[in-house]
């Protein structure tokens, strides 16, 4: 059965599994969805907006589903936070709720959001993510699958990280991120993510495809639009095409640029 401590709320419409635990002070709405293995640490806030699937926990002071930080929210509407499986979601995260009538902010399985992490209204965070503490995302941000933000970076409304991307701590994001590479600084990318592919058990030809790729892109010295339109020439593997369309469909806030580099050698993709 439950172990919910006595300082605890928890209203009696609330949806939790028979075996959830909730910490003393902490408070869960009316209309909240919490699945089976649940934690709920000491003065959490769950509001009646939060949906969660099985084994996660949230952390001591965590505040989900709150209103999104946006001037045009109607207070009046019915928007959602979407949690999957097996999340560890640290102390004082913020996750707020989608902004317009009937929208998600979504979170999905295996994610580890580390002390102070924001996510603003809309944004979408997709599997084994890790973001580190104190990293800001606004509205609608997406962030693939494996990526890892370091720590007090800050990320621009709209834009998308891409998935097994290696984000350098302390940095602000402007421009989407695109999907195997390091990035730093104000929107640069410095390479290939080589030990994160690795691990995310990429054979050595499918990475030497996408740095190929990435070279073709940004060290070739043709522009964006002239790289694309070269890499139509010749068939690539999944990957290595992903990498190509995540790039063309750049749309909306541009994608990162690079460091220029001198000679053959230099950028962090030439690791192996």
């Amino acid at each position: 059965m439950s172990k919910i401590h006595p300082s605890a709320f928890v209203d009696p419409a609330a949806n939790l599994a028979s075996d959830v635990e909730v910490g003393p002070g902490a408070i869960i709405e009316a209309g909240a969805v919490i699945g089976e293995g649940c934690r709920i640490q000491a003065h959490a806030v769950i509001t009646g907006h939060v949906r969660m699937g099985a084994r996660n926990t949230v952390g001591y002071g965590a505040i989900l589903g709150a209103d999104p930080q946006d001037y045009d929210f109607k207070p009046g509407t019915k928007s959602h936070v979407e949690i999957g499986d097996d999340n560890i979601i640290r102390e004082y995260v913020t996750i707020h709720r989608g902004t317009k009538e009937g929208t998600v902010t979504r979170v999905g399985d295996k994610n580890f959001l580390m002390v102070g992490v924001h996510l603003g209204h809309n944004s979408s965070v997709g599997n084994r993510v890790i973001i580190a503490n104190n990293c800001l995302l606004a509205g609608y941000v997406e962030v693939q699958d494996g990526a890892v933000l370091g720590g007090g970076s800050v990320f621009h409304q709209f834009l998308r990280v891409g998935k097994l991307c290696m984000v350098r701590g302390g940095e602000r994001f402007p421009k989407d991120i695109p999907p195997f590479v390091s990035a730093y600084g104000t929107s640069m990318v410095a390479g290939i993510n080589a030990v994160g592919l690795k691990r995310a058990g990429f054979n050595s030809e499918t990475r030497l495809e996408i740095k190929r790729a990435f070279r073709l892109i940004y060290h070739s010295g043709r522009n964006i639009s002239q790289a694309l339109e070269e890499s139509k020439k010749e068939t690539w593997g999944t990957e290595a095409q992903y990498f190509l369309d995540f790039i063309s469909s750049a749309k909306k806030r541009g994608v990162c640029a690079a460091k220029p580099v001198r000679g053959t050698g230099g950028s962090t993709d030439d690791e192996e």
